[in-house]
């Protein structure tokens, strides 16, 4: 009859949990994800039939310094990779984000508060309140035999059509010819432009985006002509570049790429200086030094020079100049390579820049090409620029600057160096393992400041990381849910962008790899993918399938959590029984098979435990009352279970998942004689019940505490309720008065 009893009791228990609501957090992305083909594999890797397009470019241009113009003519050489003949193809114009007619005002909201300023209108893209117009001026478009092209240019989107198909195999060779203005930075926000520097009257120049690039056309997209409204980055092909930069005389360049004429631009004690940073592996050889700098700001020459450059298998190409730049570099062990770390600043930037920027940029390439490939380029530069940090291949604008007086405080080191082992990343993330900026933020953004934050911790003591702790997550991640998307959201449908495309990914990467997989599982799988999708366009099924591939680590229900939906993790423990196992000798007359509890002043008003000390429920094991272990009573020898089970202590824990969203529970245990003890739970403990589950723990000694995720590594948003015994908390009422 006993046996029926509890048979029914289970059913009963069946039937309450199917019950529930099933969120299918544990269910298999499948269809979610696109169908493995012979371009892209099931495992992540690229197929056996993978292809990429490739475009070549040859560019001239000049810096015009007197009038803050760009004008050049660049022969693009279009290699079409695909199965596909193409009758025309697309390019990017992105300076057209600050043409008259541009859409980006148009579709960015804005409020006008009190505290507004008149430099928050252009900062908001009205340019149309400067008179600023900075869209390209196309004045040719040619074929290689001089004939004009038919083209037609939809915003920041040009089509040419070709004069005859490009079938799969061939290529094509075209010409363009442009000029533009110049966006001033300080007033109208951008990836690039110019600062003019009122005291000495000189401009410093953090050329981006300046020349008409190929759109990239892939077996995902077909052709990524999304229009560019400003946040979602860039969509680029890989090829080979040969650029000359006319400026004049007495400005520095750096680029993307290997100086071709050095003895042309550089003095002969510059050039020694350079060489000698090629063998300098401890500090930075100074090339350009600020006394050199200052004498030019003072004295500006009219003549002008070429600075030549070429660039293998990049992306994009940038560039910045200024007769103020001072120019450090110093050469960096990644592997078999040694690649110069080098930064480019004005006097405004000391003594912090020299100090720290190149040292920093050292520090990037090393910890990246750990967790992914060896730096393959020759050179990474920081930049030195007032505003908005930017990153393109081999070179990256950064912010940071001292005060007037050349002090600065700690908040403002730890920014700039945070800004250039971010901005300086993105040369693997995505200039190397090349994901679609235009419609995955986080494959670049989020993966790039996970490695950012790798680095912060490897690199420097005690560094205020901001993005990468769970800790740091919980605050967005309990907040309005009408105010957060999935970071699987198109980059231009995001909200909380910092919070969606930066922190969030990077968190969810450190809890993956600090508690989900391990650090050996995660950094092997980790590198497996920068190591598949290095100078190709990885999409994200690709990094999901990979991590999975290369771990045998089934991730599905993390990237459903973490990347397509927007719950929070919040574990509750909702209560904790205590029992112990007496055998028929020492039984107390009339105890029933779940014993009576010894100290019922240990209960609450709602029958739960206040607290450990004496209170536990006796179970009795006898011939006719087996206990936990009826259903193998017929095998197991009820003397063996008293033997085994003899003093021991089992704690009966029921959890709730709060925040709907899955994850491994991280328990502490304290014991009576001051021991702690930390035990981790799969997530896949929620399978059956995404909602509560309940677990019988078996311990050796009394314990007198419970910790649910001790040292805050799951982002865990209420860790009021992670406690047993419970503990009080000040209301925010209380805290508020208190001034805490």
């Amino acid at each position: 009859m006993k046996r029926l009893i509890l048979t029914i009791l289970v059913v009963l228990s069946g039937q309450d949990l199917w019950a529930q609501e099933w969120g299918k957090k544990f269910e298999q992305l499948g269809t979610m994800l696109p169908t493995p083909n012979e371009y892209r594999s099931a495992s992540g890797a690229p197929g056996p039939a993978y292809w990429q397009q490739r475009a070549d470019y040859v560019i001239e241009l000049e810096l015009n310094d007197d009038n803050q113009t760009i004008r050049g003519s660049e022969t693009i050489t279009y290699f079409n990779q695909s199965p596909d003949p193409l009758s025309y193809i697309w390019v990017q114009l992105d300076q057209n984000i600050r043409a008259k007619d541009s859409d980006s005002p148009l579709v960015r909201t804005s409020t006008i508060r009190g505290d507004s300023v008149p430099a928050y209108f252009m900062a908001m893209g009205n340019t149309t309140v400067t008179g600023y117009d900075g869209g390209f001026r196309i004045t040719a478009v040619k074929s290689a035999t001089g004939i004009g092209l038919t083209y037609t240019i939809n915003k920041t989107m040009m089509r040419i059509d070709l004069d005859q198909e490009l079938k799969p195999g061939d290529k094509v060779a075209f010409s363009i010819d442009w000029w533009y203005n110049i966006n001033d930075r300080m007033l109208i926000r951008g990836r690039g432009g110019m600062e003019f520097f009122e005291e000495d009257g000189n401009y410093l120049y953090t050329i981006a985006q300046w020349f008409p690039r190929m759109a990239v056309y892939s077996d995902v997209e077909g052709w990524q002509n999304k229009q560019f409204l400003g946040r979602g980055e860039f969509a680029l092909t890989f090829g080979n570049y040969d650029v000359k930069i006319t400026v004049p005389s007495d400005h520095v360049v750096g680029a993307t790429g290997i100086l071709q004429n050095p003895k042309e631009v550089l003095t002969k004690e510059q050039e020694k200086r350079f060489e000698e940073a090629k063998n300098s592996f401890e500090k930075p050889v100074i090339i350009v030094t600020q006394k050199e700098a200052e004498v030019k700001e003072k004295s500006p020459v009219t003549s002008k020079s070429t600075w030549h450059f070429k660039a293998e298998n990049v992306r994009d190409f940038a560039f910045a100049s200024s007769r103020k730049f001072i120019w450090d570099a110093m050469a960096v062990n990644v592997g078999s390579r040694t690649p110069l770390a080098m930064s480019y600043y004005p006097k405004e930037g000391n003594p912090l820049w020299e100090q720290e920027s190149t040292i920093a940029v050292k520090n990037t390439l090393e910890t990246y090409s750990k967790y992914t490939i060896d730096y393959p380029y020759p050179k990474a530069i920081s930049v030195h620029a007032a505003s908005i940090g930017m990153e393109y291949p081999m070179i990256c604008f950064n912010f940071g600057r001292p005060n007037s007086d050349g002090t600065f405080s700690e908040g403002t080191k730890n920014r700039m160096i945070g800004v250039i082992i971010h901005e300086v990343g993105h040369n693997f993330f995505p200039m190397i393992i090349n994901s679609d900026e235009r419609q995955w933020t986080w494959m670049d953004e989020g993966l790039n400041t996970f490695l950012q934050y790798r680095t912060e911790v490897e690199k420097y003591e005690n560094f205020p990381s901001r993005r990468g702790p769970a800790k740091n997550i919980v605050r967005y991640m309990k907040g309005d849910k009408s105010n957060i998307r999935p970071i699987m959201t198109n980059s231009e449908q995001l909200l909380q962008f910092g919070n969606n495309a930066y922190a969030k990914p990077a968190t969810a990467m450190n809890i993956l790899r600090e508690t989900v997989m391990g650090p050996e599982l995660f950094d092997k799988a980790f590198k497996t993918y920068a190591q598949r999708w290095a100078f190709k366009h990885p999409e994200p099924a690709d990094f999901f399938r990979t991590m999975e591939d290369a771990s045998a680590v089934d991730l599905d229900w993390f990237w459903r959590g973490w990347f397509f939906g927007i719950d929070h993790v919040d574990v509750t423990v909702e209560n904790v029984k205590w029992y112990k196992i007496r055998d028929t000798e020492t039984a107390l007359e009339g105890r029933t098979q779940k014993g009576k509890i010894e100290n019922p002043s240990n209960l609450d008003e709602d029958g739960n435990y206040t607290d450990f000390s004496n209170g536990y429920e006796l179970i009795t094991i006898t011939d006719t009352n087996p206990g936990f272990y009826g259903e193998f009573r017929n095998t197991i020898n009820d003397d063996e279970v008293r033997a085994i089970l003899a003093g021991k202590n089992m704690y009966e824990v029921t959890l709730k998942n709060t925040g709907g969203l899955v994850t491994p529970v991280i328990i502490e245990w304290t014991y009576k004689d001051g021991t702690t003890e930390i035990e981790q739970i799969p997530a896949e403990i929620w399978r059956y019940n995404e909602e509560q589950v309940t677990k019988v723990f078996t311990k050796d000694k009394e314990v007198v505490n419970i910790t649910i995720d001790p040292h805050l590594e799951t982002a865990d948003t209420n860790v009021e309720d992670n406690y047993f015994p419970k503990r009080e908390t000040d209301s925010k009422f209380k805290k508020f008065k208190e001034g805490n």
